[in-house]
């Protein structure tokens, strides 16, 4: 049984620092925010190396070697439980979620507000960069349903028991800015930005859970449904991932998101507003 919930509050993480060896917090902070004043014992991961970084999937895993040197850095191993954090409000703390799902490991927390959160609850902060302890930690693609590929999309848009949640701004939504060759929406996708499900007057904490499952069923997506998140590069997504597990959805990362999507000129495309 894992020790930690997998929305786990400050106070809670902080009743139980220091940490054990089976239970590795990572925070994808800022570098520089992050040697400020950090988590005691939390170890900093660049989230640029969860990404490919590549077109056109740059928001797509990396390789699987590079993945494992990644976590093998950072001293995983299949029993450690991963306490995931970051300064913004759990982007890529979710993402980081999201790969760990796809490598098929279930063993994670993660932590309400990140250190933005633990940092306004005036909790312990430490300066000195934690080094992890190494570990020979061998990644594999074991949960490839933690995925939607463009393909799988395109099959299963219209469909009543499929929804699509975008994560970006409204402005990308309708189409008025444009990132990508084309602007606009997969048809049938609802939005609510990402921003908006977190609480900036709490530290960025997860907003109320049961009004975020209300707003969410109002939008068409819910626990009947298997529900793709993207955003551009599948990081603001990352976010919409985390709150989909956290109410138990049938949710799914679709990491190719707009930049793929966007500059395919087969894929249907809409504009303006959500019905």
């Amino acid at each position: 049984m894992n020790r930690f919930p997998l929305l786990l509050e400050p106070s809670q993480l902080a009743a139980s620092l220091p940490v054990s060896g089976q239970v590795l917090i990572i925070e994808q902070a800022g570098r520089d925010n992050y040697l400020q004043n950090h988590i005691p014992g939390s170890v900093w991961l660049d989230f640029k190396r969860l990404q490919l970084g590549t077109a056109p999937t740059p928001g797509a895993l990396p390789s699987l070697a590079q993945l494992s040197e990644v976590f093998s850095e950072l001293g995983l191993t299949p029993d450690t439980h991963v306490i995931c954090s970051d300064d913004e409000g759990g982007g890529w703390a979710g993402r980081l979620i999201w790969v760990l799902d796809c490598l098929g490991h279930t063993r994670y927390s993660y932590l309400n507000g990140g250190l933005v959160a633990w940092r306004a609850d005036g909790l312990p902060t430490a300066t000195a960069e934690t080094l992890p302890f190494p570990s020979e930690y061998q990644a594999e693609l074991r949960n490839p349903d933690c995925s939607l590929s463009k393909e799988q999309i395109l099959q299963r848009l219209g469909q009543p028991d499929f929804a699509i949640w975008d994560a970006r701004s409204r402005a990308e939504y309708t189409g008025e800015k444009v990132i990508s060759a084309r602007g606009g929406h997969i048809p049938g996708a609802v939005n609510y930005e990402w921003t908006l499900g977190m609480n900036k007057a709490r530290g960025l904490r997860i907003n109320d859970l049961e009004t975020f499952r209300s707003l969410l069923n109002d939008l068409g997506i819910d626990a009947t449904k298997e529900v793709a998140t993207h955003c551009q590069t599948h990081h603001r997504s990352g976010f919409t991932y985390l709150v989909g597990k956290i109410l138990g959805l049938n949710i799914k990362g679709y990491a190719g998101s707009w930049s793929e999507w966007g500059n395919d000129p087969a894929t249907p495309v809409t504009t303006g507003e959500q019905p």
